[in-house]
């Protein structure tokens, strides 16, 4: 095939710079190195076993077959009722749509929302993938610069500023990948507000509900009953592998999303489905629930390590599992520190600029998806390279 056939839509897709990196370290594994990670975006804990004995129970009757595209109707109506029970928001089951991971629901929602030449605006820092999803539907995204002033979010007075004539929404991500941020319930009123009154509709990332420390996260829906919020069975749930997430919507964009779905993937996978029903028992949530304090620890004792070694942390993470470092008292090239710091001293981090065009070359991702011993280990080999 010659590469002269290939479309500009995929030329213009950027690499995701931390699937290198952890090609790289996995390669160190396998030559027997003792690599930290803290490079990816995945919880050590895998599925709970509620779930995995559910998806053994499938495959050994051995009817495997296509579900409705918009997910089989126990886990939207599970779902549904997953929202009243943890945010008191009353939904029904036609305004769920089960995707294959979060990451087609937005396909799906930018597909939906965005028109050929538009531009959807987001913070920048954020989750790399989510501008490679708008020029796939041939729009842009239009990212806002935002630090630590505004809590690395975009605010209501921010959306009005930077609001433009081709501006067809807003992305919020609350928690933040790969900030930990969360937006204010009554800032995320009034950007909702503003989004209204210029015409444009408000998306919400919520993929990190449910991991938030010391206070619970409250649902975008609570606030305004129009937007789309998505979700993901992968973080709290831990079923990253099962590639498996949803959204939430007014019940008429649902079904036509699920028109597009019906044509893009047939349907969510069969086993994950089935299996995630059993996310939501008892036995599993009080399991989430312990791993949700695990990570407190974890976060409290990366955050006060790293700003030991010297690292800027303006304040520590409300959400999610990452720190997101200023290291530019170690570095002015964070691309090269990383994989200088994997190379020499086996520890995977994530560089700036798989998140940001500004001010990328100053900051790095810990992800703190490893135990407490092995951020531990982090941080003395972090110590011993800053005193070399």
């Amino acid at each position: 095939m010659s590469a002269k056939n290939w479309s500009s839509r995929a030329r213009a897709i950027d690499s995701f710079k931390v699937m290198d990196l952890l090609k790289r370290a996995r390669e160190l594994d396998d030559q027997g190195f003792d690599v930290v990670h803290m490079e990816a975006g995945e919880p050590d804990f895998s599925a709970a076993p509620l779930v995995k004995a559910a998806a053994s129970k499938l495959i050994d009757a051995g009817s495997i077959q296509y579900t409705p595209a918009g997910g089989i109707a126990p886990l939207r109506q599970r779902i549904a009722q997953f929202y009243a029970e943890r945010y008191g928001v009353h939904i029904g089951p036609e305004r769920v749509l089960v995707t294959p991971g979060a990451s087609g629901g937005l396909l799906l929602a930018f597909a939906l929302l965005a028109e050929k030449d538009s531009s959807f605006m987001m913070a920048d820092p954020g989750y790399p993938c989510n501008p490679q999803f708008l020029r796939l539907v041939e729009a842009r995204a239009q990212r806002v610069r935002v630090d630590a002033s505004t809590n690395f979010q975009l605010t209501a007075e921010l959306v009005r500023e930077h609001w433009q004539p081709d501006t067809a929404g807003v992305l919020l991500a609350s928690p933040a990948n790969p900030t930990g941020s969360v937006v204010p319930p009554d800032e995320m009123a009034k950007i909702a507000a503003v989004v209204r009154e210029l015409g444009g509709e408000l998306i919400v990332d919520e993929l990190y509900h449910g991991l938030t420390y010391g206070f619970d996260a409250e649902t975008a829906l609570a606030l305004d009953s129009d937007v789309i919020v998505m979700n993901s069975f992968s973080k709290y749930f831990g079923m990253t592998g099962w590639r498996l997430g949803w959204l939430v919507g007014p019940a008429d964009a649902v079904a036509e999303m699920e028109k597009v779905a019906q044509n893009l993937f047939i349907s969510p996978p069969t086993i994950s489905q089935h299996a995630a029903l059993a996310c939501f028992e008892p036995e599993s949530i009080e399991l989430f629930e312990q791993r949700r304090v695990e990570f407190g620890k974890r976060r409290d004792l990366l955050v006060s390590g790293l700003r030991e070694l010297g690292f800027g942390i303006a304040r520590p993470p409300e959400g999610a599992f990452y720190v997101y470092a200023d290291a530019s008292h170690l570095t002015d090239n964070s691309f090269d520190w990383c994989w200088s710091l994997l190379e020499e001293d086996k520890v995977a981090a994530t560089p700036g600029a798989d998140f940001s065009r500004f001010d990328a070359e100053r900051y790095v991702r810990f992800s703190y998806t490893t135990g407490l011993d092995r951020i531990e280990l982090a941080l003395e080999r972090l110590a011993k390279r800053g005193a070399r």
